[in-house]
């Protein structure tokens, strides 16, 4: 029998993921502070700036981000 191959290595600097979006019944239209899509948007700021410095480390093509 043949040994199985190994599975492949994670990147040590795997590129980042999106937050994921709340759906707009997440929304308990309470006038929450911050509401969830508050947290969101913040979110989706941080995943920004950790993506754009990710893509520095990792000059190439770039797929439709």
């Amino acid at each position: 029998m043949k040994p199985k191959p190994a599975p492949p290595a994670q990147s040590p600097d795997p590129r980042p993921r999106p937050p994921h979006q709340p759906a707009l019944e997440d929304c308990c239209l309470g006038g929450c502070s911050p509401c969830i899509f508050d947290l969101y948007e913040d979110a989706m700021e941080r995943y920004r700036i950790k993506l754009a410095e990710w893509q520095l480390r990792h000059p190439g093509p770039r797929a439709h981000d």
